[in-house]
């Protein structure tokens, strides 16, 4: 069976933390820090919003592309990975949205 494209991704972000920065975008993210990782994300974050807000489908596909790609390198540099991210999906699949928000609350 053919491995999900999320999991494809995340082991090139894993091996990626290795590579040279000046040869590897990704690389070059991991050499600066968090920091940069975090504004990363919030900029695709808002990039994402605002093609929400347009009503572009294709724009919103893209830059949606985008915040899921610099996530799992926030991920990666936490030592993370969708599968952590899917498990918690599928524990939260079938509870109420409401119910769920309130265990939180009393974790």
């Amino acid at each position: 069976m053919e491995e999900h494209i999320l999991t494809r991704l995340a082991q090139l972000l894993a091996q990626r933390k290795t590579q040279d920065p000046d040869q590897s975008y990704v690389a070059g993210l991991y050499a600066k820090g968090l920091d940069a990782i975090l504004k990363k994300v919030g900029e695709e974050a808002t990039e994402t919003v605002l093609a929400a807000k347009d009503g572009d489908p294709d724009r919103l596909v893209y830059e949606t592309a985008d915040l899921w790609f610099h996530t799992l390198v926030m991920l990666a540099h936490q030592d993370l990975g969708p599968d952590e991210v899917l498990a918690e999906l599928e524990r939260r699949f079938g509870t109420s949205g409401y119910a769920e928000k309130a265990g939180r609350n009393s974790r």
